[in-house]
């Protein structure tokens, strides 16, 4: 065996640990304590485990649609309520990627939409409540590549779609007399976060994305949304609220070019 023989297996062994320290430092770090500084402006985070709930899938099918639920967790008996709820993907390249305001008499007490996710990250779900104070939930998930995944559509597809709306309403368990109901709604859009490849140029696809989204019951607010990239292509909410016996529904949403999109449902007679 030669001498440059010999020494290989110690030139592979340092390589390796050369190559295994970043990778170990970006596992360790942990960017959450910055994003409380930037995003909540380092207020103190309270334990959230009983006031704000956050379901994710652990592996995610498809990072681009990624399901996200989150439920409001107070007791009835509580007098205090949620005035917004901020979901942080922390691994994501802007991490805030909606920042939700419930109506005050609308009692919305579960929210789910679908996010993109670009690394294994933790999720962060804020609930500031009427006293003022914030209080935080986590869940993992394993998912990567959803902020650059192609776009599901093609862009004529998608322009034809842009800003067209559907409600739509789901039976509830309760008694026919109560006043809850739970709602839907999607919006065409493509969303583009600004990291998909245009598969035919090349070229980085400009972001491009609902930044605003408002609810109402006629005029009562009932959810507003200020979204970022991470919303999938086709935003798409569901939520439940009580009803004030309000007979319009109505939805206005504006994205980054400035557009307006509005529309409005009877409540009995949803539809498109």
């Amino acid at each position: 065996m030669t001498r440059c023989t010999r020494r290989l297996p110690l030139i592979a062994a340092l390589l390796g640990l050369a190559f295994a320290v970043p990778v170990q430092a970006e596992e360790a770090y942990d960017p959450w304590p910055g994003l409380v500084q930037d995003i909540f402006n380092g207020r103190p985070m309270n334990d959230g485990s009983a006031v704000i709930g956050i379901e994710m899938p652990y592996r995610a099918e498809d990072a681009a649609i990624v399901p996200v639920t989150l439920r409001s967790k107070l007791s009835p008996a509580d007098s205090r309520r949620i005035r917004s709820i901020t979901l942080v993907i922390d691994r994501n390249p802007a991490p805030m990627a909606a920042k939700f305001e419930l109506g005050a008499d609308a009692n919305v007490s579960e929210i789910s939409t679908r996010v993109r996710i670009n690394n294994y990250t933790d999720v962060h779900a804020v609930a500031e409540l009427s006293d003022g104070q914030l209080y935080v939930s986590k869940v993992y998930v394993k998912a990567s590549g959803g902020c650059s995944a192609p776009a599901g559509k093609n862009v004529e597809e998608a322009n034809s779609r842009l800003g067209k709306m559907r409600y739509r309403q789901f039976a509830r368990e309760e008694a026919p007399a109560s006043r809850v109901r739970e709602a839907q709604i999607m919006i065409g859009h493509p969303n583009n976060s600004g990291l998909q490849m245009d598969q035919v140029t090349q070229l980085y696809i400009p972001a491009f994305f609902i930044n605003q989204l408002k609810l109402t019951q006629d005029d009562s607010p009932v959810l507003s949304m200020e979204g970022g990239i991470s919303i999938s292509e086709d935003p798409n909410l569901r939520f439940t609220y009580v009803s004030n016996g309000a007979k319009r529904f109505r939805a206005e949403a504006r994205d980054t070019e400035g557009h307006v999109f509005r529309n409005e449902w009877d409540v009995e007679k949803p539809g498109t």
